[in-house]
């Protein structure tokens, strides 16, 4: 019960991630088979295969990479990753609200591009598209575990996030199920803001144990007391907001100032980008 929250917040991750790539494949996937280029599918599934490969390396990479060093060192490595982690997620989010009206519009483009060039172009325009996403995911997930401490219920959480955005891409680019893209990249990026504003502020507090930020022992609050780790309460909050009982002034100021910076940016940004009720009757006008 009590890695419940770790499990749902490395869910989201891994659902979000996953479904923005399956769609990517199901479009470019759908398309080249309308447009009778089967025989590029195998190039497709290649670049797919590379791009799976690459994100379990780099996950792998970030987790036993740093064995043997010390203390400081893998945290100041940490800390870094983490705040980096922050800003793909981020850019993803933000980057998904300006261009889901587009993307498959511009897929289809860079597809006849690629296909008019080389096969092995439309390999890469795979790798990088199913990539990207990989990347963020384990560079994401490997933050939340550092958080967490904890390695059985984040993984378990994002492998069972992208079982689901798996088939839920394969259903909803085959029309069998219908699905808002808007309203569900939407909700699932607010919930991703403020899981994002959980790890930056636990990558600033390893940057403080690093010793390459001050104030360490410059306390915000200690409710410790009130909210132990060990406890029910204590665990949701860590998994959902990553709130520590013990807070320094600098990780509840980098908390609140990305939250009261990022959120309502991205509700802007959503709200500039909304389009015609026309282009959201359907799954497929969703993606155009």
């Amino acid at each position: 019960m009590l890695g419940l929250p770790y499990i749902f917040a490395n869910f989201l991750i891994g659902l979000r991630e996953g479904l923005e790539a399956a769609l990517v494949v199901g479009i470019l996937v759908a398309y080249l088979v309308r447009t009778d280029r089967r025989p590029l599918l195998r190039w497709v599934w290649g670049g797919v295969s590379v791009a799976v490969a690459i994100s379990i390396g780099t996950g792998f990479a970030l987790t036993y990479g740093p064995k043997g060093l010390s203390f400081e060192a893998q945290e100041l490595i940490g800390g870094s990753l983490s705040i980096v982690a922050v800003g793909l997620i981020t850019w993803m989010v933000f980057w998904m609200a300006r261009t889901a009206r587009t993307l498959k519009a511009d897929l289809h483009a860079r597809v006849d591009t690629a296909a008019d060039t080389s096969p092995l172009a439309v390999g890469v325009m795979a790798l990088l598209a199913v990539g990207r996403e990989g990347l963020e995911t384990a560079l994401f997930l490997w933050a939340g575990v550092r958080a967490t401490g904890d390695t059985t219920d984040p993984l378990m959480g994002a492998l069972l996030g992208i079982s689901v955005a798996v088939v839920l891409g394969y259903l909803v680019t085959k029309g069998a199920v219908r699905l808002d893209m808007r309203k569900f990249f939407t909700w699932t990026a607010v919930a991703l803001i403020v899981v994002a504003a959980g790890v930056l502020s636990y990558g600033i507090h390893d940057l403080q144990e690093a010793r390459f930020l001050p104030g360490l022992n410059n306390l915000a609050f200690d409710v410790s007391e009130h909210i132990p780790p060990g406890s029910w309460y204590g665990s949701l909050l860590k998994g959902t907001i990553n709130l520590s009982p013990v807070t320094t002034w600098l990780e509840a100021i980098a908390w609140l100032a990305y939250m009261a910076v990022v959120l309502p940016l991205f509700v802007r940004t959503v709200r500039d980008t909304r389009p015609p009720a026309a282009a959201l009757s359907t799954p497929e006008r969703a993606l155009t």
